[in-house]
């Protein structure tokens, strides 16, 4: 009995000795196994490895998804520029008076269109009419001392007259004559007509007149006022020959040169680019800030472009042909930058992401490098990648649960 009841004893302890050792050894081999598959499962969700976001036809359309094979496109490097509108010196002028005088009316406002020698005031003053009655006096006093100088002359020439006597006449002819011619020219400067003056026609207001067709830009006279001489009295301005003004900074002047093209915005004419072709590089540096003059010609004049308006442009430097996409179509996840390919599967669309290297920007478009080999009819997501980025990540969030 004794023999037996000591057999039973071993029997129970040898057993609990095994299933001690036994429950040793697995969660050893549990918890190695729990720590590698932790890690797979980390890097599989970094690089999103075997993720897709399934949309129907419907959400397809309702997302206006646009879907499409890789393109290679222009990008281009630029140089940023800002400036101004301006134009060339020929094509501004301001209007003054040579005398000083009142100003009886005004024929323009500012904004007008006006044409090459379009009257755009009156002026009046005695000084004007002092003038005429001057030029007048000059001329008639002047055909005498002529007849008066032919007359010496013939008895100088005939042997009768005196030598100092036909020296004289001769040289006052010379003086009047003159006096007349300047005179005249006074008059013509002042836009008033000599052949009226001579049959007795005084003019009582001279006109001004603009030099050049343009816009007017500045009026800076009212009714009656006295205007001293040399005192601008109106700017005129031909826009049709505006063009970009930018400043270049040191740093940047050996990339530019004349043929370059230029884009640029105004804020008069939102959401609109214009394209300008540089004509002109500046040779000297601004001081303040040491840049130099870039002038571009506009290609494509739209809305009121006013001189002096305020604008920011890019110089294209450089042009490469390579992959790119628009910039909703690439995300940023995890300090890594994503596109997605596009397969359809019977009525559904099937969107998975590959990581991509971005490169540069030309507007809306970003270059990229593909980090792994693709068809070359494979096609890709152009717009949406905020979107389906969230919805995969959602979708893997509810895996994990």
């Amino acid at each position: 009995m004794k023999n037996i009841t000591y057999k039973f004893l071993a029997l129970l302890i040898a057993s609990t000795l095994v299933t001690a050792c036994g429950d040793k050894e697995k969660p050893n081999e549990n918890n190695g196994y729990s720590r590698n598959e932790e890690a797979k499962t980390e890097l599989k969700e970094e690089n999103h490895e075997g993720a897709e976001v399934m949309l129907s036809q419907q959400q397809f359309e309702t997302l206006k998804m646009k879907i499409d094979t890789l393109a290679f496109r222009n990008i281009s490097s630029y140089v940023e520029a800002n400036g101004t509108l301006e134009v060339p010196p020929q094509n501004e002028a301001a209007i003054t008076s040579v005398v000083g005088a009142n100003v009886v009316s005004i024929k323009v406002i500012e904004g007008d269109k006006i044409n090459k020698g379009q009257v755009v005031a009156y002026l009046s003053h005695p000084n004007i009419i002092k003038l005429q009655t001057d030029y007048l006096n000059a001329y008639s006093n002047s055909n005498f001392l002529k007849m008066n100088y032919e007359r010496q002359q013939k008895l100088y020439d005939a042997g009768v007259g005196s030598g100092a006597n036909f020296q004289r006449a001769k040289a006052e002819y010379e003086a009047s004559k003159a006096l007349v011619n300047g005179l005249d020219a006074q008059l013509k400067i002042l836009n008033v007509n000599t052949t009226s003056i001579l049959n007795g026609s005084i003019a009582q207001n001279i006109a001004l007149r603009s030099p050049i067709e343009g816009f007017v830009q500045k009026v800076e006279v009212k009714i009656g006022q006295y205007v001293e001489p040399q005192t601008e009295l109106f700017e005129i301005v031909n826009t049709h020959h505006v063009h970009a003004d930018l400043m270049v900074f040191e740093k940047d002047v050996y990339y530019v040169k004349k043929g370059q093209k230029v884009s640029f915005t105004v804020q008069s004419i939102p959401d609109t680019e214009l394209t300008a072709e540089i004509y002109s590089v500046g040779k000297t540096f601004e001081d303040n800030p040491k840049a130099v003059h870039i002038h571009a010609e506009i290609e494509n004049k739209k809305g009121n472009l006013i001189p002096g308006m305020y604008i920011q442009g890019k110089i294209q430097i450089e042009s490469t042909k390579v992959r790119a996409l628009p910039e909703s179509a690439i995300i940023k996840e995890g300090g890594k930058y994503y596109i997605f390919t596009v397969d359809k599967e019977d009525d559904k669309w099937s969107f998975k992401p590959i990581e991509v290297i971005t490169g540069e920007k030309d507007d809306n478009w970003i270059s990229i490098q593909i980090t792994e080999e693709i068809e070359a009819n494979k096609k890709f997501a152009y717009n949406n990648a905020y979107y389906l980025m969230a919805e995969m990540k959602k979708g893997e969030a509810e895996h994990e649960h």
